[in-house]
């Protein structure tokens, strides 16, 4: 059946992702493969003109670092104030706040979008309501009901759709960590986002072989790697940034110069090593609240510089007016 089909195209792209050939004055789209963590703020690390908008938005996420500007200083302390306790409590409870207990709150708040993001998706998938979620239930929400034999068999192209439902449980059994065949709402997120957990990098480094890896001799070529980027029409010259990117392949992904990219480079390239920016973010505020000097921060320190981890409409109407001074 037609509607059929459509609605699991329409599942399926939502799932997957679409690409298609990249304008070639575009730019290398591959770099979608490269899995980076996002800043933590875009705006400037100026805490020496007093503008602490990057830390407000480290510490509290973007959109809730918003809400605080629309409160009134004793509003923002207060709301600091339970910011705080959950911090210690989502610790050891010892009553103060740690370095690492501090970072796991950066973390948290950075993560808000998956968060938000796996629990849509949860209520799709948690069709018996039961708060876990079946690799049954997916399969069917995200591909529909079969009996045994007949998958697939109404769509076109059918075989591809078997290798993606193969490739989709060979990710779920990956990510459901207790063999249980039922996902937590963590195993879930795991699933959906495999690039931020190290226990699912070998499948994220699968799946990318798996796609670019054309001839199937278990590596990535040059001309694999470019084709996943770039399509030439016959008679096309090959733009610059083609021939950026064939440089770039050369000099950067193939690590040891043998022409190709094996497992290991693949995952070089697609989940670089990166800065730990939390704990970037929380030595900073511990640093800077520390007026003790003990390496933890109790919630007194915290209030008494309470401006640096949110903001309110008295600090928001300052940092206005530092950027109105600086652009002057």
């Amino acid at each position: 059946m037609m509607w059929r089909a459509s609605l699991l195209l329409l599942l399926l792209l939502l799932r997957h992702g679409a690409q298609g050939k990249p304008s070639p004055d575009a730019g290398p789209h591959g770099q979608g493969r490269v899995h980076q963590a996002a800043p933590l703020s875009d705006a400037p690390h100026d805490d020496s003109h007093g503008n602490f908008q990057y830390d407000h938005e480290a510490f509290l996420g973007r959109e809730v670092a918003k809400e605080f500007d629309q409160l009134t200083p004793e509003e923002s302390q207060a709301r600091l104030g339970r910011i705080v306790d959950r911090m210690d409590r989502a610790g050891d409870g010892d009553g103060w706040v740690s370095l690492a207990e501090l970072r796991a709150w950066i973390a948290h708040t950075q993560q808000r979008h998956i968060r938000d993001s796996v629990s849509t998706a949860w209520d799709t998938y948690d069709t018996d309501r039961d708060g876990r979620v079946g690799w049954e239930e997916l399969r069917n929400a995200t591909y529909g009901h079969y009996a045994p034999g007949e998958e697939f068999h109404d769509v076109e192209d059918a075989e591809t759709y078997k290798k993606m439902l193969a490739r989709d449980e060979r990710r779920f059994r990956v990510a459901d960590q207790d063999g249980d065949s039922m996902a937590t709402r963590e195993e879930l997120t795991a699933f959906l986002h495999p690039e931020e957990f190290p226990h699912m990098r070998d499948i994220v480094i699968a799946e990318t072989l798996e796609d670019l890896d054309r001839n199937k001799d278990g590596y990535v070529q040059v001309e694999e790697y470019i084709a996943d980027l770039y399509s030439a029409e016959p008679g096309e010259e090959e733009p610059a940034w083609v021939q950026t990117e064939r440089q770039q392949f050369r000099d950067f992904r193939d690590l040891n110069k043998d022409g190709h990219l094996d497992g290991s480079e693949v995952g070089h390239w697609v989940l670089p090593p990166a800065q730990d920016q939390p704990l970037v973010e929380a030595n900073h505020l511990l640093h800077e609240s520390d007026t003790d000097k003990d390496g933890r921060l109790s919630k007194a320190e915290i209030l008494s510089n309470w401006n640096m981890f949110v903001g309110s409409q008295a600090t928001n109407y300052g940092e206005d007016l530092t950027r109105h001074h600086d652009e002057l």
